[in-house]
């Protein structure tokens, strides 16, 4: 019986982590967990599974709201208690499902204290990779990426040699607008962004997903995880989302790892790593081969991309500004302030006006954080309808 806490419980990634949990009663107990401002899901959370603690993080949620305890749960309120879940001792694994940079801190708490974790927030690594590896180092925390590309790679690349690999590739379902004529990217709506044709996510990583930033945020991600340069980490897209990752070997011959695209795969493998997921997942018809697509990504369609190459190569603080300036811009966009477009020029030009620092310690690549989103904050009104041509 392994003990689960999960940062982010409804969120997709929480949701199909209990998916797992309900499935495996005898193998896995929700330990403790972590929801933003869903306080109906926490308290069926609280209700079903009994957890020792849950954490209420919204800052506008008020501190009665639930109450301090539920039965035998105790309640926290505070975006601090996350860290208190992630060292909580009877903890086995955490599972990450939060997104954006308040996850790194917990992560790094639990790092610090030996935890195992499911990683499914990217932000963690992106923005303090450099960080991230040195902690690892010195800990007996093991790290086991549940992105399902991550995950799929990972499952490739477990037990082979690195000069075996020539280059490892990540697949895209391309998003919401992988289909539409280019010039009607000019006026798209956040309810068609919303609208992916493959996987259920929740907002924000939906319209990142549009814009193959997501992606880009991988790619990083992958370097951090598994250590190949940019220029051996390639992107493609593959609209049925069948295949999700793919390593080429140095003799030519490509692997690819393949499943249904329900997060259900990569969360139970990641629970029960280092042992095998012992049952059948999910009832689904088989696989149909026939149509499956490959093709490369359109730099017009998709300008973000060749960004998050540029900002991992520069290494540092780059990928701190790419993130930062991304979630707030993406902010911006789904609260209707610039139009989708403008995303990828805010990035652009955080990344020409911030530099590039290598800092020792997570409050220099904080520091880089909010300098990243303070700046998308001062210069968008440029880039609404009206302004600069997006």
């Amino acid at each position: 019986m392994k003990n689960i806490a999960v940062l982010g419980i409804s969120g997709s990634v929480g949701d199909s982590t209990l998916k797992v949990l309900r499935r495996f009663p005898g193998n896995f107990r929700l330990e403790a967990f972590s929801v933003h401002s869903n306080l109906q899901k926490a308290e069926e959370c609280i209700r079903e599974f009994q957890p020792k603690l849950v954490c209420i993080t919204g800052s506008n949620i008020d501190a009665k709201s639930l109450g301090t305890s539920l039965g035998n749960t105790k309640i926290i309120y505070g975006s601090e208690g996350m860290e208190e879940i992630a060292t909580l001792p009877t903890v086995d694994v955490l599972v990450t499902a939060v997104v954006g940079a308040i996850g790194v801190k917990p992560t790094i708490a639990a790092i610090q204290a030996g935890k195992d974790i499911a990683i499914a927030n990217k932000e963690t690594l992106v923005t303090f990779g450099p960080l991230i590896n040195e902690l690892l180092k010195n800990s007996r925390s093991k790290l086991v990426p549940v992105d399902s590309e991550h995950n799929a790679l990972f499952q490739l690349l477990e037990g082979r040699k690195p000069e075996s690999i020539r280059s490892i590739i990540l697949t895209a379902s391309g998003g919401s607008f992988r289909d539409f004529p280019l010039e009607r990217l000019q006026n798209v709506t956040v309810k068609e962004a919303l609208n992916h044709p493959t996987w259920s996510m929740g907002p924000k990583i939906t319209v990142d997903s549009a814009g193959l930033i997501n992606k880009g945020l991988e790619v990083m991600e992958a370097h951090y995880l598994f250590g190949y340069d940019y220029d051996s980490i390639g992107v493609v897209i593959h609209p049925q989302s069948i295949i999700h990752g793919l390593i080429e070997n140095t003799d030519g011959a490509i692997e690819a790892y393949a499943s249904h695209p329900d997060m259900i795969f990569p969360i139970a493998h990641s629970l029960f790593y280092p042992e095998t997921v012992p049952q059948l997942l999910i009832e689904s018809k088989p696989f149909s081969w026939k149509n499956l697509e490959f093709r490369e990504p359109d730099s017009n369609r998709y300008p973000a991309l060749e960004l998050a190459y540029r900002a991992g190569r520069a290494g540092g603080s780059s990928t701190a500004v790419f993130n930062a300036a991304n979630e707030k811009a993406c902010e911006l966009f789904l609260q209707e302030k610039i139009p989708f477009l403008a995303i990828p020029k805010l990035l652009e030009a955080a990344l020409d006006s911030i530099p590039t620092e290598f800092p020792a310690e997570i409050d220099g690549y904080l520091d880089v954080d909010r300098r990243a989103r303070s700046f998308v904050e001062s210069h968008y009104s440029k880039y609404i309808k009206g302004g600069i041509s997006c």
